[in-house]
């Protein structure tokens, strides 16, 4: 089943601000550079509604959740698959800052699901860079972040102060009409997080992880619809190119999905009644290294 989440919870499940950190990067951003005028200083309005916005991201499955089921698989944590550090000051557009801060937080997931904690703090620089390099840095309070984030028994407080400073600048985007920015950053963590699970399918052949890879055939179309929403914008036309390649190997894939027995849960101090689904898929192995390309040359677009 693809898990429901939030769009909060969706980007960041609670790591993508365990990112931020109080120091400043040693590499000059080159945000001093540049004003704030390229494709994304100036989104066009929505066609579609805010409302629909919402409910189509809301089926994408968390980066974060990925990498739990990637440790599950007992491999190895690898940082020679992750978007190396260097790499902060290629990224010098509005486009590029926001698909790769996606790209840095799924990562930043992978370090954290693993606890390296003595490479998290390049990664902390680099996002706060990026974050700063596309004006929404003053939402965060990087001391405070960085402060909990160097201890595990801190997570619930992290995670508390993450959404509430998601939701300020997720409210500040829309409200400026760059909802296109959040929509970058959503691909970005989500292709980053295929991208490690397909590295770990190549060495593993895990049938959990390729399973998620395969479910994600329909994540494909919420994406496409998004990104349609901006295809006025020749950033958002290329990247949405690439990912047409993306869907075009995905087919043949089929997945059916079986509606499991009702479940009661807590949720806000409350019991509620959840309608649980499983999903099947038949994927060959064949279909499953053609995906992995096309993830790999996408993933490539992103990050280069």
């Amino acid at each position: 089943m693809l898990k429901k989440f939030t769009y909060l919870t969706l980007t960041l499940a609670g790591v993508f601000l365990m990112t931020a950190c109080g120091g400043s990067s040693n590499k000059k951003s080159s945000s001093d550079e540049l004003t704030f005028n390229d494709s994304l200083a100036n989104a066009a309005p929505l066609e579609l509604s805010e409302e629909v916005m919402s409910d189509v991201i809301q089926n994408i499955s968390s980066p974060v959740e990925m990498a739990s089921l990637i440790k599950s698989t007992g491999v190895e944590f690898s940082q020679k698959i992750l978007n190396s550090t260097n790499q902060i000051d290629n990224y010098n557009t509005s486009f590029k800052r926001a698909l790769n801060l996606g790209v840095y937080s799924a990562d930043l997931g992978y370090i954290n699901t693993f606890d390296k904690n003595t490479i998290v703090i390049d990664y902390l620089v680099s996002i706060k860079s990026l974050a700063e390099g596309i004006k929404v840095g003053q939402f965060f309070d990087f001391n405070s972040l960085k402060r909990l984030a160097t201890n595990s028994n801190n997570l619930d407080s992290l995670m508390q102060i993450s959404i509430s400073s998601f939701n300020k600048m997720d409210s500040y985007l829309r409200s400026q009409n760059r909802s296109n920015v959040s929509s970058l950053i959503v691909t970005g963590a989500w292709i980053e997080g295929l991208y490690i699970a397909g590295k770990v399918v190549e060495q593993t052949n895990n049938e959990g992880l390729i399973k998620r890879i395969a479910e994600q055939k329909d994540i494909i179309n919420i994406l496409e619809i998004i990104l349609q929403n901006y295809n006025k914008q020749p950033s958002f036309s290329e990247l949405a190119e690439q990912l047409a390649k993306l869907k075009a190997s995905y087919k043949g894939v089929t997945i059916t999905t079986e509606i499991g027995d009702p479940k009661t849960i807590e949720q806000d101090g409350k019991l509620v009644i959840v309608q649980d689904e499983i999903s099947h898929v038949d994927i060959t192995p064949e279909q499953v290294s053609a995906i992995i390309a096309e993830i790999n040359a996408l993933r490539e677009f992103i990050v280069s």
